[in-house]
Parts: C-alpha cells; structure tokens; sequence
C-alpha cells in the first residue's frame, strides 16, 4: 500500500459523501491508496453516512472514537489504522482540496529528486496562501503563524492546514500531546527530519458548522506553544556508530 488518506471527523454528516467522492475521483488514477475515516465521537448523522460509504467504497476503512477525543487523538488514530507508508491527512469540513494531494505528492518526488532535495525528506505541508474564511480568522491565523515561526524556526508558513503528507514512520516517532497536528514541522524536525511546504488552494465551508471557536484555540495554543519550545530546548540526537571488533 503505497498511500493513506486519513480524515478526521466530528459532527459532518453533510460533507462525507461529497468529500469522499471527490477524494476518489482526485486519486483514482494515482495507484493504490486507502482512506480511513476517524469518526471522533459524532453526535449526528455522521455515523450513518460513513455506513452507507462503506458499502459504496471499497478502499474506505472507518474507525470510531466512543467520544470525542480531540483531532490530534483521531490523527493518530487513523496514522496508526493506516497501512501505506506514507499518509496524506485531509481535514473533513471539504475546505481542503482532495486534488492538491497529488500537489504534494510530486511536490515530495521533486523535491526528492533534485540537487538540493533535503535530506531525511518527512513532511510536506499544506501552504493556503489564499484563505477562504472570515477576516478574523485570517488576521488571528495570520498573527500566530508569525509568533510560532519566530518562536520555532520552524520554516512553515502555515502549520494549521489539514492537508499535508507525511512518512508513516516518522509520524509515530513524534511525541504524542493534544493539538500535537498544529506543530508538526517543528516536532519533525526535532526527530531530525526535513520538511517542506506546498502551496494549496483553500474553500469557504458551505455545509456543516465549524467545531472550533478563535478564543479557545488561542489560549491553548498559547500553553501548547510553550511546551513544543520546551520539547525543543530538550532534545538531543547523538550521532554514534558502532565500534568493529578488531581482528585477531
């Protein structure tokens, strides 16, 4: 299995068959892929959408939460179901394009390919230079993208889009914390890995209610910024090889 799709999901009844048809017509001329859907404790019809896809797409698989656990906790849990080794994560509002996951894909092979390709190449991730949301939500995404960057040195210009692709591996190497999703080019690159970004398109919601508020989001991020500074500060990486026996 050379790719996994892993989506998210919490009260989005509205958007999994929409979703999941374009995921497939985005991918189906790419090789072989699964998606695994992480229902994360929905309260509405979303259980039942993700049924009656079962019995339409032969690639889905589903796993669910029995409550709501978080999306770091529903990304891993799909990163762990997966069984390709490299993982493309989507968000299951609809708002990322399942046709910017070939993007990234070539944007790796590329990258891979070329003179300067980086090395230990582990995570690439979703650039929305133009972002399809309320004025607000652009002004706060816009400020704390600059504050993790300076605080970071983390490279990314936009670590909060959903769509990124990332080496299976390297992606349960990382240390697991709640709203871990948000700082992964910096957890990344703390393991030693290289990553890159892409740019991607971005679309406003047209179904379904958002599930996240601006204020709750900022004093996490707050305390969880402090603590991937931390993670960082801490970390090293020993370069060591092993001693041959001598000969006789």
């Amino acid at each position: 299995m050379r790719l996994s799709i892993v989506v998210p999901v919490r009260n989005e009844a509205e958007n999994i068959l929409p979703l999941l048809a374009e995921i497939h017509a985005a991918l189906d001329s790419h090789g072989e892929f699964e998606v695994v859907y992480v229902d994360d404790g929905s309260r509405d019809a979303t259980p039942e959408r993700l049924a009656e896809a079962l019995a339409r797409y032969p690639r889905l698989r589903v796993l669910a939460h029995r409550a709501s656990c978080g999306q770091s906790a529903a990304l891993m849990t799909g990163v762990r179901a997966a069984r390709g080794d490299w993982v493309a994560t989507l968000d299951g509002d609809g708002q990322n394009d399942p046709a910017d996951i070939p993007k990234l894909i070539a944007a790796r092979d590329s990258a891979r390919d070329g003179a300067a390709a980086p090395g230990r190449l582990q995570l690439i991730a979703g650039y929305r230079k133009t972002r399809r949301d309320t004025w607000l939500k652009r002004f706060s995404s816009r400020v704390a993208n600059a504050v993790r960057a300076s605080l970071l040195g983390d490279a990314t210009p936009d670590t909060g889009c959903g769509l990124k692709l990332i080496a299976r591996a390297a992606y349960l190497e990382l240390p697991f914390f709640d709203h871990m999703h948000r700082f992964l080019p910096a957890l990344v690159q703390r393991n030693g890995g290289a990553t890159l970004s892409a740019e991607v398109g971005h679309r406003p919601r047209t179904r379904g209610r958002s599930n996240y508020g601006l204020f709750d989001r900022l004093w996490v991020g707050i305390v969880d910024l402090l603590g991937v500074m931390w993670l960082k500060r801490r970390t090293s990486r020993p370069d060591a090889s092993e001693v041959t026996r001598p000969c006789p």
